[in-house]
């Protein structure tokens, strides 16, 4: 939006004199200019888009902040009060589908857009991404059963190291040394945890169990880095656009491909007639038991709707900024929830992990930054 009632332009500043004037002031006064211009970029930003951008981008950034890790708990619930298969737990991650569905049909009916022609090559990749969607599903699943969820989510970070090398070396994103140190410094972190494994393990899981828990979560977050980077492949080679619409059916079709997977593993390893039995031992009985697992797909997709407009309205940037601060989120509600071990370790490699988001992220906005000028 414009600004009415001026009639003057602001005059124009050279930016290097700027930058020499701050620099030769005191490193207090430089902070305060530079926190001046912060606020009035912030200012410029907020008054370009309409006030249902905001509203929009404001309940988006709530979902993907409060339904990935409420999904996360409502998981590590199940298996804390008395269920065991990892196959339903996976399969709750995908057979919300239907309600990202949901979102995508009125955009058909009601407005200008066309569903994306499903070419041989488009659906292909589809069941590609949904078998590996289906898989990672169930790798996360074996590692919410015998791991913290704090300890989970920790390692479930790992994925932005994924994410960027599969990034580089699939779709050839750019590196710089921003993001390679962040990638050092979130695997110094999972390093660390590894160290401290033995301080936070269940007493009814062995340390075989433990360790397999591990591993399963670290090929997981590397699967969901590969999952990322083709997806970003689909849009570049295939699609050619990335519209709000379009990611919307990529995230329906994967989902549905993956439903269907993953009920082909349940229904082979006879856990829907298991399901009746779980119900029954639940610690909170059989009505508690179906809302762990109907509120834990309702929170996945979510989350996931969540992501998405994020994505949409601001930028990989923000989302990356809000993927940073879920992880703490769900290592503290673990904590007071499930009364988690915390140790100094642990306590640590968040900290670390914080930081290579931080340094990720400069490095990220950097890089659009020079794409953009």
């Amino acid at each position: 939006m414009v600004s009415q009632g001026r009639s003057s332009a602001p005059m124009e500043v050279d930016p290097s004199a700027q930058l020499e004037e701050d620099a030769s002031a005191g490193p207090l006064v430089s902070f305060r200019v530079k926190l001046s211009k912060l606020g009035t970029m912030a200012w410029e930003t907020y008054r370009r888009k309409p006030i249902s951008h905001w509203i929009l981008l404001f309940i988006s950034s709530g979902a993907m902040l409060v339904a990935f890790p409420v999904s996360s708990l409502l998981s590590r619930l199940y298996y804390a009060d008395g269920g065991k298969s990892k196959w339903i737990i996976s399969w709750v991650a995908v057979a919300g589908w239907p309600l990202t569905a949901l979102f995508l049909a009125p955009m058909y009916f009601l407005g200008k857009y066309k569903p994306t022609a499903l070419t041989y090559k488009l659906t292909l990749s589809y069941i590609v991404l949904g078998f590996l969607s289906a898989a990672d599903n169930l790798m996360y699943a074996w590692a919410y059963a015998y791991l913290p969820a704090s300890t989970a989510s920790l390692l479930a970070a790992s994925s932005l190291v994924f994410s960027a090398l599969f990034g580089y070396f699939l779709v050839g994103n750019k590196l710089n040394s921003d993001t390679v140190n962040a990638i050092v410094i979130i695997t110094a972190a999972m390093v660390i945890i590894g160290l401290d494994s033995g301080s936070d393990r269940y007493s009814n899981v062995s340390n075989r169990q433990y360790i397999m828990g591990f591993i399963w979560d670290i090929l997981g977050s590397a699967l969901h880095g590969l999952i990322f980077a083709l997806s970003e492949l689909v849009f570049i080679k295939l699609l050619g656009r990335r519209s709000f619409h379009v990611v919307l059916e990529q995230q329906v079709m994967v989902s549905l491909i993956g439903f269907v997977f993953t009920t082909i593993g349940v229904i082979a390893n006879r856990d829907f007639q298991e399901m009746k039995m779980e119900a029954g031992s639940f610690k909170h009985g059989e009505a508690a038991y179906n809302m762990v697992l109907i509120w834990a797909a309702i929170a996945f997709q979510l989350g996931v709707l969540g992501g998405t407009a994020v994505l949409y309205l601001a930028s990989t940037v923000l989302a990356g900024v809000l993927n940073a601060v879920r992880v703490p989120l769900t290592s503290i509600a673990a904590v007071i929830l499930f009364n988690d071990p915390m140790s100094g370790f642990k306590i640590l490699s968040l900290i670390i992990t914080f930081w290579g988001f931080g340094s990720y992220m400069y490095g990220e906005s950097t890089l659009s930054k020079g794409s953009t000028s």
